[in-house]
């Protein structure tokens, strides 16, 4: 009689969250060995550095809107939330003539301003995530282009701020490997996420909310106070992503940043963050975020038209959130 039972409890030691990482990580091995042994190209140390830093900016973002999806919330404004941290960067810089450094920190400040307008319009005034954050999805657009009076910001009489992304601390310390900063910076913030999600109250909150947030406010949590946490560190995400692919290009482009936030969120639900909130990991939205790359060079590296590129990455989304509402079934 005791037996059954015993199986019953081994059978459930692998939570379906971590199965679906599993599973997750077995796609994204499924890619690389698919597309290495369809071009010779793909496995060229050219090519992996180039998977790498187009990882780095939409993984930030992931990063970022993997706590808001746990809080069962969504963010639609990190892309252009992005590009108004990058063009307030660039105006601290190369207008104002401030040191780099402060310049970063403030093009960091300024996404998380953003993000705390987000958490207060959501938690205060009580509109619905997804109306607020596509609010803020047009007001950093417009405000980007204004600030920027519609013409790029060249960091071009600063080289250092280039470095931040595009220097290698790694090929400096071992000659021949060079490994963009970008991507560091990248796995930099995910063992620092992974450390908030996991071993800070931010962290224990962000689950309670996405659970159950009525039974977390009954259990004394400040509900509001919280989510506007949350989501005033989302927008400090999208501000460092904002520096990365500054740095990165090398200028701040007003008009660019829509459509970041779709392979942003894609990333976070094909690593296994549940959209009805209460699950998600970092490992998981890394994961994620590099099958999204993969799967864009590997096809681009085939030829296949940008069309049907769009195509296969919104039915692998669906078939994501297809296996979660599977996953919470069971």
């Amino acid at each position: 009689m005791i037996e059954p039972a015993t199986n019953v409890k081994r059978s459930n030691l692998l939570p379906s969250g971590a199965i679906q990482q599993v599973l997750a990580f077995g796609a994204l091995i499924v890619l690389v060995v698919v597309f290495s042994l369809a071009s010779p190209n793909f496995l060229q140390f050219n090519n992996i550095v180039g998977i790498l830093l187009a990882t780095a900016v939409n993984g930030i973002l992931a990063l970022g809107v993997t706590f808001v999806i746990i809080t069962g919330g969504i963010d639609l404004s990190i892309g252009t939330v992005m590009t108004f941290a990058a063009v307030m960067t660039g105006v601290f810089i190369t207008n104002w003539g401030l040191p780099v450094w402060l310049g970063v920190l403030g093009g960091v400040l300024s996404g998380a301003a953003a993000g705390l307008v987000n958490g207060l319009v959501i938690a205060k005034l009580h509109i619905p995530p997804f109306i607020a954050t596509l609010g803020m999805l047009n007001v950093a657009k417009g405000l980007a282009l204004v600030i920027a009076e519609l013409r790029p910001i060249y960091f071009n009489d600063d080289p250092a701020f280039n470095q931040i992304a595009m220097g290698s601390l790694l090929g400096m310390i071992v000659p021949g490997f060079e490994i963009p900063n970008a991507v560091l910076i990248l796995f930099g913030l995910a063992f620092v996420a992974s450390l908030i999600l996991g071993r800070t109250v931010l962290g224990r909150y962000t689950y309670a909310l996405g659970s159950n947030e009525e039974a977390a406010r009954l259990s004394g949590v400040n509900v509001a106070v919280w989510k506007i946490a949350v989501y005033t560190l989302t927008g400090a995400f999208s501000g460092l992503a904002g520096v990365v692919i500054a740095s990165r290009i090398n200028s701040a482009q007003p008009a660019l940043g829509q459509g970041y936030e779709l392979d942003a969120i894609a990333a976070a639900v094909i690593g296994g963050t549940s959209l009805s909130g209460g699950k998600g990991t970092i490992l998981g939205t890394i994961i994620g975020a590099f099958i999204i790359s993969i799967l864009t060079n590997g096809l681009r590296i085939l030829s296949v038209p940008q069309e049907w590129q769009t195509v296969i990455t919104g039915a692998i989304v669906v078939l994501a959130v297809y296996l979660d509402l599977v996953r919470r079934k069971r």
